[in-house]
Parts: structure tokens; C-alpha cells; sequence
């Protein structure tokens, strides 16, 4: 990001009071991880770049407030990377921060799945650039076009905010798509059930263009008692379920249990 005053709107977006420890995944050159240490943020930037790393480093050395780790920060598609996890639990207890927090351009490779998995992490606040389509992904309503697994988890672990897009020439290199600044206050909704709900989200929407009757019985699932039980109609598609709706065909389908055989 080199317009600075996109970058004071960012750190804004996070909301950030000194003390605060903040995850900025892909600081790149450091921009942005100059505005968060200025306002007295601890901050542990994961970046995978070596050259952007070794200048990360020469940037900041010194500043107490401000920890690299050099990889990614997934260790897999749905996991994040075990030293991130196991860095900022011992910070946080050392630092002594109540509030967890990731603002950052996220790269938009890793968005999607980074998103959901630091909510599920614990963290509290996330304020953050992504791609307009995934911005979209994020808020979308039941029976939209981009309403699916993404959104209905989002919406399930968090408030989420699209506070504003942002033009490519925002960006250096500047990309062909507009951008967005989200914020997601953390609202979880799952709790121990996020695993078992995600894989039920995901099956469930395997079949989105389905009635949901032959969605429930194709993916497995007792259709008709679940159907009496949620009172749902069964000739609507999964694509235009409410959360609720989806929350409440979960549990009758049976929490943590798998499809029948």
C-alpha cells in the first residue's frame, strides 16, 4: 500500500490503542507495520518473502515492539502455522495484551481460509485489505450469487463491515481488481461445533442448486426427519438458507455426528 493516508485509515479500521498485540500478515516492505508500531502496537508480522524478511529486519531492528517470522502463516489449507499459534499465545501472556488483533494488506492467496482460521484462533479484531470479490464473499446475503460456506462461517464467527473499496492504484504493484477494507468484530456463534459445522456448511452447499430435500438424502442425511424437525421448505435451495436456518438444520441433523452410511 503507498497512499499513507490509506494506510492511517487501515490502522483506524483496527482501532489500535497502545498495548495492543497485532498479527500483520504480508507487511511486505513494512508500511503499514511502521503506522501500527507508531501508535504503540506490539506487533508479530509473518512474512514467507526472504528478500522483503531480511529488509523487514533491518527496518526494525531495535524496536522492541516488533517480531518477524519468516514463512507462511498456514501450515496448511485449514491450519494455521503452528509457530504463529505458539508465538503469539507466548506473547500475549508476556506482553500482557487483553485485545488480539490482525490489520493487514492481506495477500489475497491466502485470504479466504486466513480469515476464518485466525476467528477460530481466538483473535478478536479483524481489520484488513482484501480483493472486492472476497469483500463481497464475506457480507453476502442469502441467495446472492457470492453467498456461500465463506460467508455463512464468517457471519457465524463475526460482525463483518466493508467499510470501504479501494482503487488498484492504492496498491504497488498495482492489481487489475478493486480492493476492499473489511473489519470483522469477532461474534462466535459455534464455539466447540466450528469443525463438525464447517464440514456440514460445506457438504450442505455441494448441493446449493438442489431442493433441499435431495440435498439433505444426496449428502446422506436422514432428509425427511430433519426436515419435520426444522419445518424448513423442502423445495428451497440450500443457496438461499439464513445462517439460523442452516445452524438449526445442523443440530437436527445431529451435532459432531457424520451422514449415515
Amino acid at each position: 500500500m503507498i497512499d499513507q493516508n490509506l494506510v492511517r485509515v487501515v490502522a483506524d479500521a483496527g482501532s489500535i490503542a497502545a498495548g495492543d498485540l497485532v498479527v500483520e500478515v504480508g507487511p511486505g516492505t513494512g508500511t503499514l507495520t511502521e503506522e501500527l508500531l507508531a501508535r504503540g502496537a506490539h506487533v508479530v508480522a509473518v512474512e514467507i518473502d526472504r528478500d522483503l524478511a531480511k529488509l523487514l529486519r533491518e527496518r526494525f531492528a531495535g524496536n522492541g515492539y516488533f517480531e518477524l517470522i519468516e514463512g507462511d502463516a498456514l501450515s496448511s489449507k485449514h491450519a494455521l502455522n503452528e509457530e504463529l499459534v505458539e508465538h503469539l499465545t507466548t506473547v500475549r501472556s508476556t506482553v500482557g495484551s487483553n485485545s488480539l488483533k490482525l490489520v493487514a494488506n492481506l495477500p489475497y492467496n491466502i485470504a479466504s481460509p486466513l480469515i476464518i482460521d485466525l476467528l477460530i484462533a481466538g483473535v478478536d479484531l479483524l481489520a484488513f485489505t482484501v480483493q472486492k470479490e472476497v469483500a463481497d464473499r464475506l457480507r453476502a446475503a442469502p441467495g446472492s450469487d457470492a453467498y456461500g460456506p465463506l460467508s455463512v462461517m464468517a457471519q457465524r464467527l463475526a460482525r463483518v463491515e466493508v467499510l470501504r473499496t479501494l482503487p488498484p492504484q492504492a496498491f504497488w504493484p498495482a492489481p487489475k481488481i478493486e480492493s476492499a477494507l473489511v473489519r470483522m468484530t469477532r461474534e462466535d456463534r459455534l464455539g466447540a461445533d466450528v469443525a463438525a459445522f464447517g464440514r456440514f456448511v460445506h457438504t450442505l452447499f455441494s448441493f446449493r442448486r438442489k431442493t433441499l430435500r435431495k440435498a439433505l438424502a444426496q449428502a446422506g442425511f436422514d432428509a425427511e426427519r430433519v426436515l419435520a424437525e426444522t419445518r424448513l421448505d423442502p423445495q428451497v435451495r440450500p443457496e438461499v438458507l439464513t445462517g439460523d436456518q442452516i445452524a438449526a438444520l445442523y443440530s437436527a441433523a445431529g451435532a459432531n455426528s457424520s451422514p449415515r452410511e
